[in-house]
């Protein structure tokens, strides 16, 4: 019998598909495979591109942190004009036994040369220009904490003495301090956002800053030094009478009020505490203030009388300069509130009199 030797379809059929299926699990192997290592290199690319984001960050942290170190080394390297006088003070090499507190009117008109000539005593003018008397007294206790305690200090009034800040006027010039607690705290009551210019580089030079005061930082970092116009932290002003009040009178027909306010009169309180805890007389002075400005000034009265409960109350002297003999020769002043160079020399002068009479008659420099 022959054998049929022709193939069987069914059988061809079925090595046909059994030799497709046997490729099949090679596929499928290699597909994973491939998919895996597609993946890892996507991976390894994600992480470098974060590596690189990272770094480029890093990098620009460190250059910005580098820029505000040189900035405010740069403004601690300065030793003369305003940041010198304020390098004198909080690097703690003043250590005077007068010390003149206040505003603009303090740091324009109290010439400690006059006062160290009559009593022999060592001066130094702590007046920060624009401040209140919140920022007044802060400054004045940065400098107790950085140099020896004062035998006196002399506190100048102003009509808006009770008034307390809106805003950290010219905040740059606290800027390199902002490590002492007083002006810190101080700093961040009236400014809430402070901790930005203490902590975040160059915030408080670029965005609170509107003088370029880090330009000076750099000059100063590579050397530079300003002309010397502050003596003993007391800054003259070698000008004429502006004409600047008659507008001013002019557009307060009505006279001008000055705001008693409460905190204000804690920031008053707090200067005569500080001063009493610490062993220093306290003298609150009136320096001289153009007649024309007294009078249009119409709760004046007022004003002078919590300046009296201060007094009463702490046993702090007042002597008041409203009455000076040049109060209504516009030749002594620049405008209605500040002494010009010439009027700053004959009030120093005439303050430093009355010190040196005071001290006669208490030894001890206490009233009390």
């Amino acid at each position: 019998m022959q054998v049929d030797q022709r193939p069987n379809p069914d059988f061809a059929g079925e090595s046909l598909s059994g030799s497709i299926d046997l490729s099949c699990p090679m596929i499928a192997l290699a597909e994973p495979q491939a998919l895996e290592a597609s993946r890892g290199a996507t991976g390894a690319k994600r992480w470098r591109g974060l590596g690189r984001l990272l770094s480029f960050f890093v990098f620009q942290g460190i250059v910005l942190i580098s820029l505000q170190a040189v900035i405010t080394a740069g403004l601690w390297r300065i030793k003369t004009s305003a940041f010198g006088a304020s390098n004198r003070i909080m690097s703690g090499t003043v250590n005077a036994d007068v010390v003149v507190t206040g505003s603009s009117r303090a740091m324009l008109q109290y010439d400690p040369r006059a006062i160290e000539a009559a009593t022999g005593l060592s001066a130094f003018n702590l007046g920060r220009n624009g401040s209140q008397t919140d920022m007044q007294v802060a400054f004045f206790k940065a400098y107790l904490n950085h140099n020896r305690r004062p035998k006196i200090v002399i506190h100048n009034l102003d009509a808006f003495s009770f008034v307390t800040s809106r805003e950290i006027f010219d905040a740059a010039q606290y800027m390199p301090y902002l490590s002492d607690p007083a002006i810190y705290a101080a700093s961040e009551k009236i400014n809430s956002k402070t901790w930005r210019s203490r902590y975040i580089p160059l915030y408080g030079y670029v965005v609170e800053d509107m003088n370029f005061t880090w330009l000076r930082g750099l000059a100063g970092f590579f050397g530079w030094t300003p002309r010397e116009d502050f003596f003993l932290g007391f800054n003259p002003r070698h000008t004429i009478w502006t004409g600047d009040f008659e507008k001013y009178r002019e557009d307060h027909p009505q006279g001008v009020r000055f705001a008693i306010e409460p905190e204000g009169v804690r920031d008053m309180e707090d200067l005569a505490q500080t001063c009493k805890e610490n062993g220093i007389q306290l003298i609150y002075v009136y320096a001289p203030e153009y007649s024309e400005m007294q009078e249009l000034t119409a709760n004046r009265a007022e004003i002078f009388a919590q300046f009296d409960r201060l007094s009463d109350r702490f046993g702090i002297p007042i002597w008041d300069f409203s009455g000076w003999k040049h109060n209504s020769d516009k030749s002594y002043f620049y405008n209605s509130q500040h002494l010009n160079a010439r009027g700053a020399e004959a009030f120093s002068s005439d303050l430093a009199v009355r010190l040196k009479e005071y001290l006669a008659a208490h030894p001890d420099g206490r009233t009390r």
